[in-house]
């Protein structure tokens, strides 16, 4: 099968690996040469035409499959790391991930027949879902628990940490990791900390990739950032609790204050990320999906004012106590909510119940008390004029 393959130049190429049967298309899996060997970032869904396209993706960046080096994961999600098992048993590569991703890969190994939908149904109950939508997930569960092998028992455990501000062992590149949490609670960014192919040669003596492929002029900005999905340049991504069966699941730092469900703050997370990220000033954004861009931070300034202002549309909804579902009906999705598949309507709640806790973090929302075994409420905090 045939590969769409950009060359970035500087040693960087991207490879569009198919999704099937998502309007996102493809991910943009991208091969970093190092003086071992080439590495990629990420992989791309486990599906034989996605593998197929990704062989052959190497093949035209000039590389044999078993010349890869390591696999650097941003995130834990199929559509990122999907493949990397098979990537590791054809090559010998070594994977690495952000160690709370890998928490969530290795619950995902352990999970018994039924305990993710355990999970899932008794958190949309509490969340307020109708009966008529968990009962498609107790018919589901009923399945599973005749023996039906739950999803990413096979996904790939890392053989390695990558750990925030690490310069990453690359001989011969400047690689460093940015620990970007939201998305997942252990998503990263990579900055690639040498001068973009576009500046020209360097000047300072220094050698590397990073002035190949001259030409073009001075970019504003210092290096190329591997954003992954949380910097995307036509799309929002998806902010939902981090889910955990077992507990809160995500990192450390948002551990105070009552919030619905537990004590983190994905949404708090990625605003606080996308301002570390805007500080580094790449001059070039090499995404996960759609396509590379400039202007990182015009970039994250419309993030956090599409966030801000969609915190500010809650508020004004939740001047009468609402359950997160009924919230999650209300808001502004990108159709209809009759439009919305069975599935999309679980995450569009799980995003609801992530910018609640955000607003209660802030003290603008609270939960009103329950009647016993009914679903949670939240109502917007009076303020004194």
């Amino acid at each position: 099968m045939g590969a769409q393959v950009i060359d970035h130049k500087g040693g960087v190429w991207s490879i569009a690996v198919p999704i099937p049967d998502n309007p996102l298309g493809h991910t943009l899996v991208h091969l970093l040469e190092t003086d071992r060997g080439p590495v990629l970032i990420d992989t791309g869904w486990d599906d034989p035409d996605s593998w197929d396209t990704l062989v052959a993706g190497v093949t035209a960046c000039g590389f044999a499959l078993t010349d890869l080096h390591g696999i650097l994961i941003t995130h834990h999600h199929p559509d990122h790391h999907g493949l990397s098992a098979k990537v590791r048993e054809a090559s010998g590569a070594w994977i690495a991930m952000h160690a709370a991703d890998t928490a969530v890969v290795r619950r995902t190994r352990a999970a018994v027949p039924g305990e993710w939908l355990d999970y899932l149904i008794t958190k949309l109950s509490t969340a307020g879902a109708p009966d008529a939508h968990v009962a498609r997930l107790r018919e589901a569960h009923a399945k599973r628990r005749s023996g039906h092998r739950p999803p990413g028992r096979e996904v790939a455990l890392p053989d390695r940490d990558i750990a925030p501000g690490e310069l990453l062992d690359l001989p011969g590149r400047r690689l460093r990791a940015i620990w970007t949490p939201g998305h997942t609670p252990g998503h990263v960014c990579l900055h690639l900390e040498e001068e973009h192919p576009a500046a020209g040669p360097r000047q300072d003596g220094e050698t590397g990739r990073g002035g190949d492929g001259g030409g073009g002029g001075q970019r504003p900005g210092f290096g190329r950032l591997f954003s992954g999905d949380h910097l995307l340049p036509g799309i929002t991504p998806h902010i939902g609790l981090y889910e955990d069966p077992d507990g809160d699941g995500g990192p450390t730092r948002s551990n105070e204050g009552e919030s619905p469900g537990g004590a983190t703050d994905p949404l708090g997370d990625y605003l606080d990320s996308l301002e570390r990220v805007a500080r580094l000033a790449p001059a070039e954004v090499l995404p996960a999906h759609q396509h590379a861009f400039t202007d990182a931070g015009g970039r994250v300034r419309e993030l956090i004012a599409h966030h801000e202002e969609r915190l500010s549309g809650l508020r004004a909804l939740l001047r009468e106590p609402l359950t997160p579902w009924e919230l999650a009906v209300r808001m502004e999705w990108n159709r209809p909510w009759e439009h919305i598949p069975f599935a999309s309507r679980n995450i569009a709640v799980s995003e609801a119940e992530a910018h609640l806790r955000r607003l209660v973090k802030l003290g603008q929302v609270e939960r009103v008390e329950r009647a016993t075994d009914g679903p949670a409420r939240y109502q917007a905090v009076q303020l004194n004029p």
